[in-house]
C-alpha cells in the first residue's frame, strides 16, 4: 500500500488507532487512549500559544525511509509550509515533531522515529513520556531545554481539576 490507498480506504476511517506504514508498505496500528489524546491537545495547544508564526499540525504524516509515519503533534515554520502547503504526506519532516508515547510504544521504536524524523529534516523531536515529561531532542542527542521553544516545561500539566 502507498499512503494514498491508506486515506482513501473507508475501513481504516474510523479505527481508534494511529496508523502509519512501514518500510515495506504495510499497515501498523498503535492503540491510543485518551490521555494519549490529552497531551496530544495539550502539547498542540501550548505550542499555538508560544508560536509567532509558523503552524502545528496533529496527526503529521511524514514520508520517511522506513514508510509513513504519523508524528502526534507537529510544528512548522512559514517557510517549512511555503515549500510543502497541505502535502500529504510530507516529503520532508516539520521542523518540530512529537511523539507520545503509548503503553505499546517500546524505547527503540521511539529511538528509531526520532532518527527517522531527523534524517526526514526535523531540528527537534520531543518525546512525551505518559506521565506528561518532555525530552527534548536535537539529532545529536538530547537537549536541556528546547532550542526551538526554550519556555516549554520540562512536564505537560493535564487540566485535571475538571473530572475531580
Amino acid at each position: 500500500m502507498d499512503w494514498a490507498d491508506v486515506l482513501k480506504d473507508e475501513t481504516l476511517r474510523d479505527l481508534p488507532y494511529k496508523v502509519e506504514l512501514n518500510e515495506w508498505g504495510k499497515i501498523v496500528l498503535s492503540p491510543a487512549g485518551n490521555r494519549h489524546g490529552m497531551l496530544q491537545a495539550e502539547l498542540a495547544w501550548r505550542l499555538r500559544e508560544e508560536i509567532g508564526e509558523g503552524g502545528i499540525v496533529v496527526e503529521c504524516s511524514i514520508r520517511t525511509a522506513k514508510g509513513v509515519k504519523v508524528a502526534d503533534v507537529a510544528w512548522g515554520s512559514r517557510a517549512f509550509f511555503r515549500r510543502n502547503g497541505e502535502a500529504t504526506p510530507y516529503e520532508e519532516a516539520p521542523e518540530l515533531c512529537v511523539e507520545i508515547v503509548s503503553p505499546s510504544n517500546s524505547a527503540r521504536e521511539m529511538e528509531e522515529k526520532a532518527a527517522l524524523y531527523f534524517s526526514s529534516g526535523a531540528k527537534e523531536v520531543w518525546i512525551c513520556k505518559e506521565d506528561g515529561e518532555l525530552e527534548f531532542r536535537e539529532e545529536g542527542g538530547r537537549l536541556e531545554a528546547s532550542a526551538l521553544f526554550p519556555g516549554t516545561p520540562c512536564r505537560v500539566p493535564l487540566q485535571e481539576a475538571f473530572w475531580v
